[in-house]
């Protein structure tokens, strides 16, 4: 298996593989294992029918009892539109078709539209665990905005027989304040009836752009985490660092933007994306709320480059990743293989914690 990553990884092999994080030691972290759940939630405020629901969630797929989780999202047909969504396999349009993709490819869970999930909801909610994402972006709107929005409600998704629900909060954009309340709400009252909550840390705000895209900075997503957990996520989602330094870059010139300890670039960060990464494990609470990293869009080297998130999360002490676009833009088949890839990370015990 692990000659397999290496193959995967090519000249990058040596680089993510081998490198030791000198910057947050591993044995500050709570790490992902068979005993997760319990070590991470059995002290806390959630009620047993959460912990019993996180447990399935850990305990579904190929990678049932490791404590890592994979995940397919499909909620593209809303955030990106179906067509640009699913041209590529028009199979997609089908819920039926989703749902299915996740089992057949080892997942722990299913995540997508109220509109998906409830469209098969009988089918599938006691087959595979139901991630039901309760707001959206748009694109329809002319011109387009960018702002998360409620599609339906907390009831509906525990009616269906759902394990969690999922929502996304745009960090940084001038409507953040009102999702930020509106989903601390809805997670208050899923974790109520039982359901675990998993949020999409992103940020969002044109001024995040200047000489790098600082929207996947490790300082700013880092901290996007920490507001996650504070209003109890119980995973969070987050995209794969690329860059740091997003609240120096911000705050050049006269400019005044959050606050920040020059210590989190000089020890508690390097420009290595495993520590970059870790950085992000650490603002989730040092790892007790697990860390998936998003996939991103599919492209020419999708293998590769999901190999190497994987590697990255994995060795970061993240918790998983969920891949969507790269697996359903393709046939079943592949798409399988795709998310077998993945899972194939967190099975490889060649690939260890930095």
């Amino acid at each position: 298996m692990i000659e397999q990553i290496r193959a995967y990884l090519g000249d990058k092999a040596d680089y993510l593989l081998n490198h030791t994080s000198q910057t947050i030691s591993k044995d500050r972290l709570h790490l992902p294992n068979g005993n997760f759940v319990d070590g991470s939630f059995s002290q806390s405020d959630r009620n047993n029918r959460v912990l019993r629901n996180l447990q399935w969630i850990s305990n579904t797929g190929r990678l049932a009892g490791t404590g890592y989780t994979s995940i397919l999202p499909v909620d593209q047909g809303i955030e990106h539109s179906a067509g640009a969504s699913f041209a590529k396999n028009p199979d997609y349009f089908d819920p039926n078709n989703i749902v299915n993709l996740a089992i057949e490819g080892g997942c722990n869970a299913v995540a997508s539209t109220f509109g998906v999930l409830g469209m098969c909801s009988r089918k599938y909610a006691h087959k595979i665990p139901f991630i039901v994402k309760i707001n959206h972006n748009e694109l329809l709107t002319y011109p387009n905005k960018f702002d998360q929005v409620l599609f339906g409600t907390v009831q509906q998704c525990y009616d269906m027989g759902a394990a969690a629900i999922g929502a996304t909060i745009y960090f940084g954009s001038q409507e953040s304040t009102r999702q930020i309340t509106e989903i601390s709400e809805a997670f208050a009252y899923a974790h109520e009836l039982g359901m675990a909550t998993i949020l999409w840390c992103y940020m969002r705000n044109n001024a995040f752009k200047t000489d790098k895209d600082y929207h996947v900075s490790a300082d700013l997503t880092g901290q996007a985490n920490h507001i996650g957990v504070t209003i109890q996520a119980d995973i969070i989602k987050q995209k794969l660092p690329e860059n740091n330094g997003g609240y120096s870059a911000l705050n050049m010139g006269n400019s005044s933007y959050g606050k920040i300890d020059k210590r989190v670039y000089s020890e508690l960060t390097s420009e290595h994306p495993i520590d970059l990464c870790r950085y992000q494990v650490a603002n989730c609470y040092m790892g007790r709320i697990g860390l998936i990293n998003s996939g991103g869009a599919s492209g020419d080297n999708d293998f590769a480059e999901a190999t190497a998130t994987a590697v990255v999360n994995k060795r970061a002490g993240g918790m998983g990743l969920i891949s969507g676009r790269k697996a359903f833009q393709r046939p079943l088949a592949e798409g399988v293989k795709l998310l077998n890839t993945i899972q194939d990370v967190y099975l490889c015990n060649d690939v260890t914690i930095a």
